[in-house]
């Protein structure tokens, strides 16, 4: 009938092309014009030539990340930019890092590339990929396995045994990530392609050492701030902090890997570990590689005085006071899962055991009146299995008899968790919600995320009524119909208790129990208990300057109290006459209990 077909098929774009327009749509969606104009300024600033082609060495990207030597992180970071700048089509990696790479790795890295891939945000396997390493000989199995296979093989009449397995699943090799299926369907490519380009992956793995040059950049890049630089915080990677960095990434590698015995990390276990115990881990990169989009030729404070030169930022100190448990890395450790607006320029000392008194009303004194979250860490050493002294014999003779090994390897231990609620005593019932976190910082990284169920969050309870304890995850200790008080400290399934008078402490994981307040570990599936003595108790106040100027005035007002009982002139040796004297007063009354008198 002389018709012919409604449209011809479009000519094939090459890769170069296809990349060229996700980088296009990435800039226009993903970058202000701004940002863009100030990004093209960086690269061509930083960028070396061979012939036509503009692009950025490994020691170019270092340096302008000011990436410390001291690290050996340089050659990880480079491994991944050289990476992603292959996107989607990573098995070009490792790519020659133009103006369009650089744009995917900037994007990538600061997560704005979900404005445009929203449907595959997600981009930890991505992550792994630019991370990993491949076995060939693992690669070349798999084909001959594949091979053997297809042939048909003989009929042996017994039952197949499946070999053991990773213990989080076997790993999904074939498959490519949502981030990178997202991205090819939206440059239209068709699933034919998408199947010839998908890269081997087989025996993929991250190594050890690797990761663990890669943990200290992103401990030393938590907090960073756009236009932030890393030199702002060389205090933190020189003498003692430098060896408190190494130790904290140690305790995060602990999470992944055992150092001892395994080689690297594979993906099963770093997609299993990331989203439940640090989903933080690479917000740090947010900040670094923010860096590209501010141009120092583009100085807007130029125009108020242009012959006022332009001053380094000095980063304003991340605490305001000194602690034994808490410090710069040990607040980046706890960044990785809490919400780091609550914690970087924004916690106070509140209560230090050692300084203050290890006792309940020393605790209340300086914890009550804080209205805003609170962070409770105790750090103690592991006591062995037969009590040494009688107070040692004692707290274990208060606990339920041991039925399970200790957690892991290591004498020192460091626990804590983040309550939401202001402190009260639990007279009758618990307090906390759902939004508690319960963790270990040491020799573990670990994180117990509260149950919606069981609300036994927080315990403190002080005599008459019961024996001074602090426990969480630990139900109520119920007095008997005798009056009597509790004989044993109450554990519940994933819980932490602290005895009389914060001497000693015991964790308590029982996995294969259900119910408790707290979930079980995701990354330790099997039951455990650590008893430790407490060397050091702190409480940290989370919060802005009101609810410093809050717990401040609190505090003067009790020393004024404390100053006006002390003026006073007993000198009647009547006792009850000068009780009377008080509350004539008005210093103690009905609901203020004034004091011992003796």
């Amino acid at each position: 009938m002389g018709q012919t077909l409604s449209g011809e098929p479009d000519e094939p774009r090459s890769r170069e092309q296809l990349v060229q327009q996700l980088a296009a749509r990435f800039r226009d969606k993903c970058l202000t014009n701004l940002e863009f104009y100030s990004f093209q300024e960086v690269f061509k600033t930083l960028a070396d030539q061979q012939g036509s082609i503009k692009y950025l060495k490994e020691d170019t990207v270092s340096r302008f990340l000011e990436i410390p030597d001291v690290l050996g992180a340089s050659p990880v970071v480079f491994q991944m930019v050289s990476h992603l700048g292959s996107f989607p089509f990573l098995q070009d990696a490792p790519a020659v890092l133009e103006l369009p790479q650089m744009i995917m790795v900037v994007v990538i890295m600061t997560e704005r590339h979900r404005r445009v891939l929203a449907k595959g945000s997600d981009r930890t396997k991505l992550l792994f990929k630019s991370l990993a390493v491949y076995d060939r000989k693992a690669s070349q199995s798999s084909e001959q396995e594949k091979k053997e296979d297809a042939q048909p093989k003989p009929s042996t009449g017994g039952f197949a045994i499946d070999e053991a397995g990773d213990e989080y699943g076997e790993d999904i090799e074939e498959e490519d990530d949502d981030l990178v299926l997202t991205a090819l369907e939206l440059l239209d490519i068709n699933d034919a392609v998408k199947a010839s380009d998908r890269p081997e992956f087989h025996g993929a793995m991250i190594p050890t050492d690797n990761f663990r040059k890669l943990l200290l950049l992103l401990l030393l890049t938590a907090p960073l701030d756009p236009q932030e630089s890393l030199s702002q915080y060389s205090a933190h990677f020189t003498g003692e902090n430098l060896d408190r960095l190494r130790m904290t990434a140690e305790n995060i590698l602990a999470s992944f890997v055992d150092v001892e015995k395994a080689p690297g990390i594979k993906l099963s276990r770093f997609r299993h570990v990331i989203p439940t115990a640090m989903p933080n881990l690479f917000k740090g990169f947010n900040g670094l590689f923010d860096r590209f989009l501010f141009s120092k030729d583009l100085d807007l404070s130029k125009r108020q005085n242009d012959n006022e030169k332009t001053t380094l930022k000095v980063a304003q100190p991340l605490l305001q006071d000194q602690g034994e448990i808490l410090h710069e890395h040990t607040l980046s450790q706890l960044s990785l899962f809490l919400p780091p607006k609550d914690l970087f320029r924004r916690v106070r000392l509140l209560y230090s055991g050692n300084e203050h008194g290890f006792s309940m009303g020393s605790f209340e004194s300086k914890v009550f009146n804080w209205r805003a979250p609170t962070l409770v860490l105790v750090r103690g050493s592991r006591l062995s299995a037969t009590p040494d002294g009688g107070q040692e014999a004692a707290f274990a003779e208060a606990l339920p008899p041991k039925r399970f090994p200790d957690g892991g390897k290591g004498d020192n231990l460091t626990f804590g968790i983040y309550v939401q609620e202001p402190w009260r005593y639990t007279h009758k019932d618990c307090f906390g919600g759902s939004d508690s976190v319960l963790f270990q910082l040491e020799p573990v990284h670990d994180v117990f995320q509260a149950s919606t169920i069981n609300k036994d969050y927080v315990t403190l309870t002080k005599p008459p009524s019961n024996e001074p304890l602090l426990a969480f995850g630990s139900p109520h200790p119920k007095p008997s119909k005798a009056n009597r008080r509790e004989v044993n400290i109450p554990l519940g399934p994933v819980s932490l208790a602290l005895g009389d008078s914060f001497e000693f402490g015991v964790f308590n994981h029982d996995y294969n129990s259900r119910g408790g307040a707290f979930h079980g570990s995701n990354i330790r599936r099997y039951d455990f208990q650590d008893r430790f003595r407490v060397d050091s108790l702190e409480v940290w106040g989370c919060g802005g300057d009101d609810e410093a100027k809050s717990q401040a005035e609190r505090w003067a007002w009790e020393a004024r109290e404390v100053e006006a009982r002390r003026k006073i002139n007993m000198g009647t040796g009547d006792q009850e006459a000068d009780r009377q004297l008080l509350q004539m007063a008005g210093i103690i009354g009905s609901n203020r209990s004034g004091g011992s008198m003796a």
